[in-house]
């Protein structure tokens, strides 16, 4: 049993990640709030070198990125390449393509490529992660779910998941219950909260909403999954700054409450 790293999922963070001198001041506000940890995403047009820079000068770990599955598919080289600049040997995309998710057909396309991909990735460092959403969920084959099949079908050497336990409770599932189903497959595991039972589901700050955090952080440590990353989409108390330190201030008491 290990004791998560925590730290911040920068998407939610993204207005203030477009451009060199904003990248670096968030990397100075997460450091503020008392952590190193990050996943890039949602950033601006920067030079990969420029941001390699940034990680570096400010120490920052870069636990797993989101990235385009096209990118993937048609640059993957230098995508590694970027990635090992930054230190980060985890690849995500925050879901799949339209057309996987149509037919049973269209999602075994995806992952005989996905697999493919990953095992190219696994040759050079790297690992491939799939990021859900709720609509995994939803039978897609029979009575089989979209994550069925990705559970079954995917390669466990080459396919590993980004798990987000808001999105598994509003698909259905509990989600501390349901990390046990992704055991070996998970390095980084999002943590977001929000209403669930209201007929519009809306996120929120973390301990906020209606996600049993605390079951979902001994999930975490039992399956020894090494980082846990806060993400809000949307839905901020006053700005995503504000919103980051409430959720970050829930981190660590969740981290208190298990040490």
């Amino acid at each position: 049993m290990i004791m998560p790293k925590i730290g911040i999922q920068l998407y939610t963070l993204r207005d203030y990640i477009q451009t060199y001198e904003e990248t670096e001041k968030t990397f100075e506000f997460v450091k503020e709030l008392g952590t190193n940890v990050i996943q890039i995403s949602g950033i601006g047009p920067i030079e990969p070198e420029k941001v390699a820079f940034l990680v570096d000068k400010h120490e920052m770990d870069v636990c797993v990125t989101h990235k385009g599955f096209d990118r993937m598919q048609n640059d993957l080289d230098a995508l590694i390449a970027e990635h090992k600049m930054m230190h980060c040997d985890c690849l995500g995309i925050g879901g799949m393509p339209k057309e996987a998710r149509e037919s049973a057909v269209g999602l075994r396309t995806f992952i005989k490529e996905a697999n493919e991909i990953g095992r190219k990735m696994k040759e050079q460092g790297v690992q491939f992660a799939y990021h859900n959403h709720a609509f995994e969920f939803q039978p897609i084959d029979g009575d089989k779910t979209i994550m069925d099949i990705l559970l079954e079908e995917t390669d466990p050497e080459y396919f590993n998941f980004i798990p987000d336990v808001y999105w598994i409770q509003v698909g259905g599932e509990n989600p501390a219950e349901f990390l046990k189903r992704l055991k070996g497959r998970v390095k980084v595991c999002h943590f977001k909260d929000g209403e669930i039972t209201s007929s519009c589901p809306m996120i929120t700050e973390l301990g906020v909403g209606e996600v049993d955090l605390d079951a979902c952080f001994k999930a975490c440590m039992e399956l020894d999954i090494p980082y846990i990353v806060y993400e809000q989409d949307n839905n901020f108390d006053d700005d995503p700054l504000k919103s980051t330190e409430i959720s970050y201030k829930c981190l660590e008491k969740l981290v208190a409450a298990n040490s």
